[in-house]
């Protein structure tokens, strides 16, 4: 009841009562829940109800809430002072984490949000290569910039066409849309438009149309073709960064990005972005080159303290394989219950993050996975709440194992 107070009185003061869609709960009906508080594995709502969460604030609380040494190190910095659009010595110390983590990072920039992480990354690419047009894939979401904010065209070479009210035409021409998993549809591009292509831009695991794991040879063939054309291969990193392993995607699987995108986990639950590459790629970026970006906040000194603190408990021998065991743990229990049910259900895992596709066949695109039944998600999310399990109110969301989850919690 309170939380369906406080959304009634948000929706007159903030758009749809929310800050971010996601949180409206429209995918699967309903009132959102206000939470309040969090600590583990489990979260409050505004009603004093206890959940079990999946979400884990949309990935980056990959030790759970209110982690004692994360907490202890955002009230430190805090305590010392919450911005000073200077430098401080906490920037140098989480780049240093970040390019020791991964082989392709040299230099890395921190940014704000993933969003602002994706759009300088595009701008770099841009600068370094002297090319437009960029590929990115059907499904895919890059955070809110107006070039990734397309949809698919009418044809395999079309360009795309705006996906949201506000993005003009003339932002999405040099847009070009791929199939994930299918690195022909990018050859097709580049075949098309081979001295034109600046970069193509991936989440090496799907995690934004739910979580769809690459097939083998498709990011290998990325690479290849980026490559072959003079091109750039970005990695959207912002959920499989410090997630899938400590050096992400690329030690995951064995290839190398040239430039990626970080956010959610290297801030520790505070926001943050970043992009990295190598040295002479960065070297575009002002005060170095001629790419401009800039920001306030960035670097800000809480969330690197945040970042620090989580990424140094990452770094513990085997908190990899006690995250991937949970997940694979759960994933086993759940496939068997819907099995005994006789309900078609097909679980997409990479290591700590996985989704419920309500479909009896392989989910391997953004088109298998719009055959999911989205409505028995739907139906499924409520009867989980009831039961106080807290899942991602989206048939095409991640959700999220943390090392403070257990057997019982």
């Amino acid at each position: 009841e309170r939380s369906r107070q406080l959304y009634d009185t948000a929706k007159d003061v903030i758009p749809g009562g929310v800050n971010s869609p996601a949180r409206s709960w429209g995918a699967v009906g309903g009132n959102p829940l206000f939470l309040t508080r969090g600590s583990g594995s489990r979260v409050w709502d505004a009603d004093g109800n206890e959940y079990i969460d999946y979400v884990c604030s949309w990935g980056p609380l990959i030790l759970g809430h209110a982690n004692e040494s994360v907490v202890a190190a955002i009230t430190q910095a805090a305590a010392d002072g919450t911005s000073f659009g200077a430098p401080t010595e906490r920037e140098n110390e989480i780049a240093q984490l970040v390019v020791d983590a991964y082989e392709s990072i040299e230099m890395v920039r921190f940014v704000n949000s993933g969003t602002e992480a994706t759009m300088s990354a595009l701008r770099l690419a841009r600068a370094y290569t002297g090319r437009s047009k960029i590929v990115k894939f059907e499904g895919g979401y890059h955070g809110h910039s107006d070039a990734l904010l397309v949809a698919a065209g009418s044809g395999a070479l079309a360009h795309g066409v705006p996906d949201s009210a506000g993005v003009t035409a003339s932002f999405a021409q040099d847009t070009l849309l791929g199939v994930f998993n299918d690195p022909a549809s990018v050859e097709a591009h580049f075949d098309a438009f081979p001295e034109d292509i600046a970069c193509v831009i991936v989440e090496p695991v799907a995690g934004n149309m739910g979580v769809v794991p690459p097939h083998d040879r498709f990011l290998q063939g990325l690479r290849d073709l980026t490559e072959k054309h003079n091109s750039l291969l970005i990695f959207d990193e912002v959920i499989t960064g410090f997630r899938v392993e400590y050096g992400g995607a690329q030690q995951r699987y064995g290839i190398n990005a040239d430039i990626t995108c970080l956010g959610k986990i290297i801030g520790g639950g505070m926001p943050v972005g970043a992009y990295g590459s190598s040295a002479e790629i960065m070297a575009t970026v002002a005060p170095l080159g001629a790419m401009y970006q800039a920001g306030t906040l960035s670097g800000n000194p809480v969330a690197m303290a945040a970042g620090i603190a989580t990424l140094e408990q990452l770094q513990e021998p085997g908190v990899y394989n006690a995250l991937g065991a949970k997940a694979a743990s759960l994933a086993a229990g759940l496939q068997e219950v819907f099995a005994e049910a006789e309900i078609p259900l097909r679980i997409n895992r990479v290591s700590s993050m996985m989704t419920l596709f309500f479909n009896a066949g392989e989910v391997n695109s953004w088109e298998t996975v719009l055959a999911s039944d989205r409505e028995g998600f739907g139906r499924f999310f409520h009867r989980m709440l009831e039961e106080g399990v807290y899942l991602p109110p989206s048939p095409f969301e991640a959700m999220f194992v943390s090392t403070a989850h257990s057997d019982a919690i």
